[in-house]
């Protein structure tokens, strides 16, 4: 072969590959939900409800919450316990010193009937960023939460379900020693727990339908929409089965945009949040997401505030998220 020849054939061999990998990366199962959005029914009416009484209380009645504000961050917590013991959940506090301050991440389990050892964690963060009420970020995804557990509280499951809110997820403690959910990762690590997946609610509660209202980081503006209408469902290339069989649920089960990708972990963006936290420690873990600063406005910022989430969109989010994590547990309709 002539040696223009044999570079054809080695560049079309590395395109093919590449072609190859970015499938692998951003084809998910099932369809994104296209078209209106149906009126919300009564059971989601009253789930947007809850779900904005605990963003208005979390980001607006307590405020800024973090260690510098520790008396706001502390009755974060106490409002957080509060609703998972009101739902009926008994709730551990796994507490831990940083910086000379008591902090703490709450914790509920429930026990599995059939593969107890495996576990399925839906954690988020309820810390907000210095000079930032959080609401978006993350009053939003630890509401969320608080209400996927609510929606499965009274269902058998095989699995073990352990729902998490997390302290210390914000700068300066962000991927340090101080992080909340490292610790309980290297923690369930340590004890030899099984935590077969692993899902981080970030940011989940703001949606622009305007084209252009969606950034990425680069490539991935090429291959994903413009409008910043869809829930995301994110997570590294390890994790790649468990974002496919999370947004195929997700798809199954809800009537709203959804986009997945399992993508290089170093991308920006793409680990910024709790999941990665539990890369660290092997686990698989993906993050579901509104794409935070690739769309919201106010992100990291004073602006951060109750009135601008969408509390339709979320509620129907988070009903969707019911039943994937259901599935991912082994979960049957019948009460414990």
């Amino acid at each position: 072969m002539r040696p223009i020849g044999r570079r054809l054939v080695v560049w079309a061999l590395l395109l093919a590959f590449a072609g190859g990998s970015i499938v692998l990366m951003i084809h998910m199962p099932g369809r994104s939900h296209r078209g209106p959005l149906a009126p919300l029914r009564g059971e989601e009416a009253a789930l947007r409800d809850r779900l904005r009484r605990h963003v208005t209380v979390l980001a607006g009645e307590i405020g800024e919450r973090n260690q510098w504000r520790p008396a706001a961050l502390h009755a974060a917590s106490a409002y957080l316990e509060a609703a998972f013991e009101q739902i009926g959940d008994r709730v551990a506090s796994e507490a831990f010193p940083v910086d000379g301050q008591q902090v703490r991440n709450l914790v509920v389990n429930r026990p599995g009937t059939g593969r107890a050892d495996e576990i399925v964690v839906v954690g988020g963060h309820y810390d907000s960023v210095l000079g930032s009420p959080g609401a978006n970020d993350n009053a939003t995804g630890a509401a969320a939460v608080v209400e996927v557990a609510r929606l499965l509280a009274g269902r058998r499951h095989a699995r073990t379900l352990r729902f998490a809110a997390f302290v210390n997820e914000e700068p300066p403690f962000f991927q340090t020693e101080g992080m909340g959910s490292l610790l309980h990762a290297r923690r369930a690590r340590e004890r030899g727990e099984k935590v077969v997946a692993m899902l981080s609610l970030e940011t989940i509660g703001y949606y622009a339908d305007t084209p252009g209202s969606q950034a990425y980081p680069f490539p991935l503006g090429l291959l994903y929409p413009t409008r910043g209408d869809f829930v995301g469902f994110v997570g590294d290339t390890g994790s790649r089965s468990l974002v496919r069989e999370a947004i195929r649920s997700f798809r199954a089960h809800a009537a709203f945009p959804s986009e997945g990708a399992a993508v290089p972990g170093l991308l920006p963006g793409v680990g910024w949040s709790d999941h990665w936290a539990f890369w660290q420690a092997g686990y698989s873990a993906i993050m579901v997401t509104d794409t935070a600063l690739y769309r919201y406005p106010a992100y990291h910022s004073v602006e951060d505030t109750p009135e601008k989430v969408d509390y339709d969109r979320l509620a129907r989010v988070v009903a969707g998220l019911a039943p994937v994590v259901a599935e991912l547990a082994g979960s049957a309709a019948t009460a414990r």
